[in-house]
């Protein structure tokens, strides 16, 4: 018997599995949010699975999203990640990796971790959402717009509220698998 998944995953393996074994799934350890938070932002404008089978070469190109390094990338490697056709070559989301990576780190300072902050819009709990169809679920929130503008006051950029819901969706902070997914009660 197949188990019932959410319709926009259904009929592609590498979108199935992440959907499988990923999304929704609630994330707290920093290099994994930070890796989230980087490829929401160039998946702006378009599809995920655009993102996804690019992953492995967004991860080999930016130093395994290591936010550190990141930081301190000058114009040779900003050149290079420009001629790198396996990743999006966009050179304002090249530079906003840059910029977010540096205010990820004011963050962390801050309150001691990026999860600890991101969390804190929910008070470290998922938000369980009961849609039955995933096209009822919204593109964003008054919750995704709040992160977004406090995001956005932090020096972020590519941060959007629609941006920010999906990254919402991805690490876990809220649940949005159909109701008659399986994972919906797994997650």
């Amino acid at each position: 018997m197949t188990k019932h998944k959410c319709g926009w995953c259904v009929g592609d393996d590498l979108y199935e599995a992440y959907h499988d074994k990923e999304w929704g799934v609630p994330v707290y350890d920093d290099d994994t949010l930070f890796e989230f938070l980087i490829l929401e932002t160039f998946q702006a404008g378009l599809s995920w699975i655009t993102i996804l089978r690019k992953r492995k070469n967004f991860r080999k190109a930016f130093d395994n999203f290591d936010y550190k390094k990141i930081a301190k990338y000058n114009q040779e490697k900003i050149d290079s990640l420009l001629q790198n056709a396996g990743i999006i070559r966009n050179k304002l989301k090249i530079n906003a990796t840059i910029t977010n990576a540096q205010n990820f780190m004011k963050i962390q300072e801050e309150f001691g971790s990026f999860s600890k902050y991101i969390w804190g819009f929910v008070d470290g709990n998922p938000i369980k959402n009961t849609f039955e169809d995933y096209k009822k679920a919204p593109a964003n929130t008054s919750l995704s717009d709040a992160i977004s503008k406090d995001l956005k006051k932090r020096g972020f950029k590519f941060v959007g509220s629609t941006v920010v819901y999906a990254n919402m969706q991805a690490t876990g902070m809220v649940n949005d698998h159909e109701v008659g997914c399986f994972r919906y009660h797994e997650v």
